[in-house]
C-alpha cells in the first residue's frame, strides 16, 4: 500500500476498517472531526477489542490551522486502596501484569469523550451521543469478524488471560482464539454503550453503570471502589509543542511521554542529516531517541509529583546539548528500562479544517483481562506501570496518575499544512512517529509511503523481553551492516510486523485538500470522501 487517499470534505483513519467506516459516516451527516473520532473510538472499543476498550485511558489534541489545538485528558487515578501495602501483604514485590490486582486504576476514557464533545459543541458539533455510538453498538449486538491480529494475539496470549476473571467467557471459543473471520458478539458491551449514548458519559463514574461496574470490579479483586469511579474526570490541558525549521510540532504532556516525541525529533532536526533511508537518518533517530528516553525515565510520570518541567527539555540550549552528545557514527550502550502497550490511534479532519488526533488503550493487549460481566467492559492495566519502591512520580500512590505511553501528535507547518499522526505501540510510539514524521515532513516523502516504509524499534513491546533493536528485513543488507558496525544490537524481525505500531496520518494542505494514510500492519485504513 503506497498511494496515499486524497479527498476534500473529509477524512478518517483507524486501525480497523469498520471503525474508519464508522468515523466517515459521521463526517458524511455533517458531524464535526471530533464527532467522528467519538464513532470511531466507540466501534474500535467492539470490533478491536485485543487492542482497546472503554475501560482504559485516552488523551486528545483538538485544532484547527492558525490556533493552537486544545488537549483533553483522560487519565485514571489509582484507587483509593492501591498502595504499596496492598501488595506487600499479597506477597508481591511489583505490580502483576494481569489480574485483578494490575486493575487498580480508574478508567477515563469515556469521561474524555464527554468533554471533547464539549469541545465540539464550541466548534459547531451538533449530533447526539446516541448516533455517535450506533455503529459500536450494532457490531457488539449483531456481531463482527474476528481479524487475524486478534486471533493471533488470543493465541499468543491465552495461557495467561485464560484464568482471568470473565476473560474466556468472552474471549475465547471452547478454550481456544477464534477463528479468523468467525462472528463475535458481545452483547453485554453492546447493551452498555447503548446506555452511554442514551443517559450520557456520567453515568459511567456516577450512574447505574457506575454501580455495576464497581460491584463487578470488587467480585473480581480489584481495589477500584465506587468513590474512586465517582472522582474521575477529564480535564483540558494545554499541549507541549516544539518549533523545527517550517513547522511547530504539537504533543500531549505529563503522565504520557509525549514529552519524548518532541524531544526526538527535534534533537534529529539539530543533526544535519540531509536525505532519507541512509545510515545517517536511522541512526541518528535511534540515537536521539536513546537522549529523549533518558530524560522521560527520569523526569516523566504523574504530573502533580514532577520535579522538573517537561517543557524547559524543549528550550533550544537544552536540545542543543542534548544533540551535541550523540556521536554520528557510534551507539550509545543501551538498554535502558523499557515499556510494552498496546493502543489505538485515530484521526479525523472535517470540510472546516477541524482536526482530531486521539488515542485510546488499555495498556497491554486485552489489558487487565478482566471482563465484568453486567456492562463487558474489558478493563485496562495501566496501573502495572507504577513501582512500588524508591521515590518519584512513578511511585504508587493513591490518586496518583501512571506513567502512559500514549501520546497523539499534531503538527502545523508554515505553508499552512496542518498534520494528525500517531501510532499504538507502547515504547515504539515515539519512534514510529519519528519515522513517519521525518520521511514525510522532513524529506518530503508522500504520506502513504512514508508509513509502509520499513521501521525499526528500540526497546521492546507487545510483551517481548529483548531491547534491541529490531529492524524490519525489508531494510537493505548494506545499511543493516552498517548499524551493526557502528554498535547496534540489531535484531531482524518479519515484514510489516504489528510490533511496528499501527501507524495513521492525515494532512490537510493550504487549498484544502485532505490526504491520509494507513498502516498496512494494522486492519485499517484511511478513508475520505
Amino acid at each position: 500500500m503506497l498511494n496515499t487517499v486524497r479527498a476534500r470534505r473529509g477524512m478518517a483513519t483507524s486501525p480497523h476498517h469498520l471503525a474508519t467506516e464508522a468515523g466517515l459516516r459521521v463526517l458524511r451527516e455533517g458531524g464535526n472531526a471530533v464527532e467522528a473520532t467519538v464513532a470511531m473510538a466507540a466501534a474500535l472499543a467492539v470490533v478491536y477489542p485485543h487492542m482497546t476498550s472503554i475501560g482504559g485511558d485516552g488523551f486528545w489534541l483538538i485544532g484547527r490551522p492558525g490556533e493552537v489545538p486544545a488537549g483533553v485528558e483522560a487519565c485514571g487515578r489509582a484507587a483509593g486502596a492501591a498502595t504499596p501495602e496492598l501488595y506487600g501483604r499479597a506477597g508481591l514485590d511489583a505490580i502483576p501484569q494481569r489480574g485483578p490486582l494490575a486493575a487498580n486504576t480508574t478508567a477515563a476514557t469515556i469521561a474524555g469523550w464527554g468533554e471533547a464533545l464539549k469541545v465540539s459543541a464550541e466548534h459547531g458539533g451538533r449530533l447526539p451521543l446516541s448516533r455517535l455510538v450506533e455503529e459500536a453498538v450494532w457490531h457488539a449486538e449483531n456481531g463482527f469478524p474476528v481479524t487475524a491480529s486478534q486471533n493471533e494475539l488470543t493465541s499468543e496470549k491465552r495461557s495467561e488471560l485464560a484464568g482471568v476473571s470473565g476473560f474466556a467467557g468472552s474471549f475465547l471459543d471452547h478454550g481456544a482464539a477464534p477463528a479468523v473471520g468467525s462472528i463475535m458478539k458481545l452483547p453485554a458491551l453492546g447493551a452498555t454503550l447503548r446506555r452511554i449514548g442514551t443517559v450520557g458519559t456520567d453515568d459511567f463514574y456516577r450512574g447505574r453503570l457506575a454501580r455495576e461496574i464497581a460491584d463487578d470490579l470488587a467480585a473480581a479483586g480489584s481495589p477500584v471502589a465506587l468513590e474512586d469511579l465517582a472522582r474521575c474526570e477529564a480535564r483540558r490541558v494545554a499541549p507541549l509543542s516544539v518549533r523545527l525549521p517550517g513547522m511547530r510540532l504539537f504533543n500531549f504532556p505529563p503522565p504520557t511521554q509525549g514529552l519524548s516525541s518532541l524531544m526526538i525529533l527535534a534533537i534529529f532536526s539539530r543533526l544535519g542529516v540531509s536525505e532519507a533511508e541512509g545510515f545517517d537518518h536511522i541512526h541518528g533517530l535511534v540515537e536521539a531517541t536513546k537522549q529523549a528516553f533518558l530524560v522521560r525515565d527520569r523526569i516523566v510520570g504523574d504530573p502533580d509529583s514532577m520535579s522538573e518541567d517537561p517543557a524547559d527539555w524543549l528550550a533550544d540550549a537544552a536540545l542543543d546539548r542534548l544533540a551535541g552528545r550523540i556521536d554520528g557514527k557510534t551507539a550509545l550502550p543501551w538498554p535502558a528500562p523499557p515499556s510494552a502497550g498496546d493502543t489505538v490511534w485515530l484521526g479525523a479532519i472535517d470540510r472546516n479544517g477541524l482536526a482530531v488526533s486521539f488515542i485510546q488503550s488499555i495498556y497491554f493487549e486485552f489489558g487487565s483481562g478482566i471482563v465484568l460481566p453486567q456492562t463487558g467492559i474489558v478493563w485496562q492495566n495501566r496501573g502495572a506501570s507504577f513501582q512500588l519502591r524508591g521515590e518519584g512520580p512513578r511511585l504508587l500512590a493513591p490518586g496518583r496518575k501512571p506513567f502512559h505511553t500514549l501520546n497523539p501528535a499534531m503538527a502545523a507547518f508554515e505553508d499552512g499544512r496542518y498534520m494528525v499522526y500517531g501510532t499504538m505501540g507502547g515504547e515504539g510510539q515515539p519512534q514510529t512517529q519519528a519515522a513517519l514524521f521525518s520521511r514525510y515532513a522532513l524529506f518530503g516523502e508522500e504520506l502513504q509511503v512514508a508509513i509502509t516504509a520499513p521501521r525499526w524499534l528500540l526497546g521492546r513491546t507487545w510483551g517481548a523481553e529483548s531491547v534491541t533493536l529490531k529492524l524490519e528485513d525489508r531494510f537493505p543488507p548494506a545499511l543493516v551492516a552498517a548499524l551493526r558496525a557502528a554498535g547496534h544490537d540489531v535484531e531482524i524481525v518479519p515484514p510489516f510486523d504489528a510490533m511496528m505500531g499501527h501507524a495513521g496520518a492525515i494532512v490537510r494542505t493550504a487549498d484544502g485538500t485532505l490526504e491520509g494514510a494507513g498502516d498496512p500492519r494494522s486492519d485499517g485504513c484511511a478513508s475520505g470522501f
